[in-house]
């Protein structure tokens, strides 16, 4: 039998590997730079230059940044033709995991695994995905894509790519906050997965799309299409502690809280809180704030259990008309630059990941011939 020793299931608390992208130690970090800071002073774009090129960048180099995303944008026309194709019934998830897949054909520089073209192909699916979202989304609804445009920041042009309508100075900063706080976060189970794949010295989209379906499974990025379920099914405030007190009687799972590295508070959940209910204000949807904090506090009081990032970015999807669908496919669209970094690293200094497992199946044995067995 294999050692047990350094055995945890899931590998809760391994040290699987070294990166200088993020830590969760003391709070989030990026490159060195506290997440809150950046969520109060940066934007989305200048958190992606970041996490992709090492530091914050300046002026000039934002703008030129700015303008390779523009340039990039646009998606080929037989994918766009294939997306027109796709039942309307397709998760859309499963649609961007289909779309990264096939614009590996179309990128030249998908087998060369250099750091400079590594660079370049994370740059194009970071402006490509939020197209191929919004452009599925309207897809699925019967309606036109709308195309992107380089007069609006990133994330007032994919509110605007899927809504048809100009997002408010409020949505737009509210959403990109968002944006900035998925981003990234460490050896989560996608960001795993993508370093594994190219540990192989396989290829960023590939490393990608098999990130994206790690992201699909409800214990990942799955639990932020949760939340607004969740909040219906309490009814409200003044239903919200007996409601949640039946349901742990019958041992469900409540998505939304808890974290396997954070026991005390995702440090994300708070900065978003404010967000969320200010978005929610806005449209008068303060009832689901309210049964929110109902929820939050019987939590913390009887279960010692706080909320993760999805817990409010779920609501605050829900205020800006976002619907359920696509919370998943924007987690992915802003995680795109932590995957990339993460697969840059990997590549850079690789070691194939290859670990062993813990044997609990039968005593060596030897195999019978066929008519000698019972």
């Amino acid at each position: 039998m294999t050692s047990s020793v350094g055995y945890s299931p899931g590998l809760e608390g391994i040290i699987a590997g070294e990166t200088a992208i993020s830590t969760v130690e003391d709070g989030l970090r990026y490159r060195g730079y506290p997440v809150g800071e950046l969520a109060e002073r940066g934007t989305f774009e200048e958190t992606a230059y970041l996490l992709l090129h090492g530091d914050l960048p300046n002026q000039k180099q934002l703008a030129q940044f700015r303008n390779r995303l523009a340039v990039a944008a646009r998606i080929p026309e037989p994918l766009r033709d294939l997306i027109k194709t796709l039942p309307r019934w397709t998760p859309p998830l499963d649609a961007l995991r289909t779309c990264v897949s096939v614009l590996a054909h179309f990128d030249q520089d998908t087998p060369d695994n250099s750091h400079d073209a590594n660079l370049r192909k994370a740059e194009r699916l970071l402006a490509q995905m939020p197209v191929v979202v919004a452009h599925f989304f309207r897809h699925s609804k019967g309606l036109p894509p709308i195309e992107p445009s380089d007069q609006r920041s990133f994330a007032a042009d994919f509110l605007h790519m899927v809504r048809g309508s100009e997002a408010s100075p409020d949505e737009v900063r509210a959403f990109d906050v968002s944006l900035i706080l998925y981003a990234e976060h460490e050896f989560n189970a996608s960001t795993f997965t993508a370093r594994t794949v190219v540990s192989t010295e396989s290829d960023l989209h590939s490393a990608i799309v098999a990130a994206i379906g790690a992201l699909k499974g409800r214990l990942h990025g799955g639990a932020n299409e949760k939340v607004m379920e969740v909040l219906k099914a309490a009814g409200g405030p003044d239903t919200a502690e007996s409601w949640l007190r039946e349901m742990l009687a019958r041992k469900e799972r409540l998505m939304g809280f808890g974290h396997r590295v954070y026991k005390t508070g995702d440090v994300r959940a708070g900065i978003l809180k404010h967000y969320a209910r200010q978005a929610a204000e806005k449209v008068g949807q303060l009832h689901w704030e309210e049964t929110a904090e109902v929820i939050e506090q019987f939590m913390a009081r009887e279960k010692n259990l706080y909320p993760n990032l999805d817990w409010p970015a779920g609501r605050l999807y829900h205020a800006l008309g976002l619907e359920i669908p696509i919370y998943t496919p924007i987690f992915a669209m802003a995680r795109i630059t932590g995957w990339s970094a993460h697969t840059i690293e990997q590549l850079d200094n690789n070691r194939l990941i290859r670990p062993r497992s813990l044997y609990k199946g039968p005593d060596p044995r030897s195999v019978v011939p066929l008519e000698q067995r019972p």
